[in-house]
């Protein structure tokens, strides 16, 4: 494997876990895309054609009323991948998986996915793995958004973006943070305003950046530790 291929491989962190000779394997199969603000990867329903293990940027996976109204359900930055419904025997997206945050991302086609996910143990046995950990966030983030106040939901996703992206900025609105929580913009404007005014975060024109996390994460719900602790316990650093 070429030293770039080493490079892009270690860093996601599931591929980086994996024994070299494995990941020497599926390196000819990995092409790097560029993830675009507000793609879709996949649509409810829709079949799962590549699966994407995520090296910069955030992808969000959504879930969609009838009404296509929407609610952040996971989050997912280069600790993680998107895809595993190409390893079912129904491969269509259960959740919309759009990019929150632009990055890049090491594609696989999803027959090349299955077939190496149904013939390498090790391989197998992380992403189950991270599967699991996965749905833990899921429903953690079910709960959160449920009964949870805006203010410590609003500072436990900047946290969780923060970790996902590995920078304290990014490039997000309110109309976007509204639309992950489900909560109406006016309400986000009034506790990123606050949390301004308190020196913990800066917002100007669509760009956030997080001063103080010790701040965030006094005011945050406990949801942000125990998702934390959760992928820490699976997957250390």
């Amino acid at each position: 494997m070429s030293a770039t291929s080493q490079q892009l491989a270690s860093s996601n962190r599931l591929l980086a876990a994996l024994p070299r000779a494995e990941v020497e394997r599926l390196a000819p199969s990995l092409e790097r895309v560029t993830l675009r603000r507000k793609t879709v990867l996949y649509d409810v329903g829709g079949n799962v054609r590549h699966a994407y293990f995520v090296l910069g940027g955030m992808i969000s996976l959504l879930a969609v009323t009838s009404e296509d109204e929407a609610m952040e359900a996971g989050a997912i930055g280069r600790e993680g991948m998107v895809g595993i419904p190409s390893v079912l025997p129904d491969k269509r997206a259960p959740l919309r998986t759009t990019v929150q945050v632009s990055g890049s991302a090491l594609r696989i086609e999803a027959k090349i996915f299955e077939r190496e996910f149904n013939h390498c143990e090790r391989f197998r046995a992380l992403l189950l793995g991270y599967t699991h950990s996965l749905a833990m966030q899921i429903a953690q983030l079910i709960a959160c958004n449920r009964y949870h106040p805006i203010e410590e939901r609003l500072c436990r996703w900047l946290l969780m973006t923060s970790d996902r992206v590995r920078s304290d900025t990014f490039d997000l609105t309110h109309e976007d943070i509204s639309y992950m929580l489900g909560t109406p913009r006016s309400a986000v404007t009034k506790v990123a305003l606050a949390l301004q005014d308190a020196g913990w975060i800066h917002y100007r024109r669509g760009k956030i950046k997080v001063i103080d996390r010790e701040g965030l994460k006094g005011k945050s719900c406990t949801c942000y530790g125990a998702i934390k602790e959760n992928e820490e316990r699976f997957l250390p650093d």
